[in-house]
């Protein structure tokens, strides 16, 4: 046996080794976010609460109350087809954006993470895949669909067309609340036949 393949075995052995020896590291432990950390929480998952945790996002700021990026979100709802679910906001195969019931969230931050991480049942996850600058722009465009001036503006067959720029005081909740539909109050029983 010749030096030269002896090191590369013992190259070989200590790297499985070394491989073998580390333990084996379960998934990370589900924290909580707390209050103004930045953090986002788009549902609560503690069955009966009104709100989760703050989920005031700090990135959020500069696309309020600015009409350049709502029209610029208006384009890219537009260019990268959200209509084809979405239906230009009143809905279709995906939820209507026009109304105020928002199953994961109506704040900026919240449609935000709802672009970027997906929803069951339909909604892509676009996150890596558009800028998150656009991203903000799409949110900020969503989120004022539904917004009373928006609607107020509407003359003909294609609705959000005049969208209005999103106003710092209409999301001045920072909590979540669940739509009607889609909790339970968890003070009902049913019974069966």
């Amino acid at each position: 046996m010749s030096s030269h393949y002896r090191i590369e075995l013992c190259l070989a052995v200590m790297v499985a080794v070394a491989g073998c020896d580390r333990q084996h590291q379960g998934p990370a432990p589900n924290v909580a976010a707390v209050a103004g950390d930045g953090s986002v929480i788009t549902s609560s998952l503690d069955p009966g609460l009104d709100h989760s945790i703050f989920t005031v996002d700090p990135r959020a700021a500069p696309y309020y109350d600015n009409a350049a990026v709502v029209n610029d979100g208006m384009r890219l709802f537009g260019r990268y087809n959200c209509s084809g679910c979405h239906s230009n906001g009143g809905g279709g195969m995906a939820p209507d954006l026009m109304d105020d019931v928002w199953i994961y969230g109506g704040r900026l931050e919240q449609i935000h993470q709802t672009i970027v991480e997906g929803r069951p049942n339909g909604m892509p996850a676009w996150g890596g895949k558009i800028p998150d600058e656009q991203i903000w722009q799409l949110a900020a465009y969503v989120r004022s669909m539904s917004l009373p001036q928006t609607l107020a503006a509407e003359t003909g067959n294609t609705p959000s067309q005049t969208p209005a720029p999103v106003p710092r005081m209409a999301d001045a909740d920072p909590g979540w609340s669940p739509a009607p539909e889609t909790t339970n109050d968890y003070t009902t029983t049913i019974t069966g036949p």
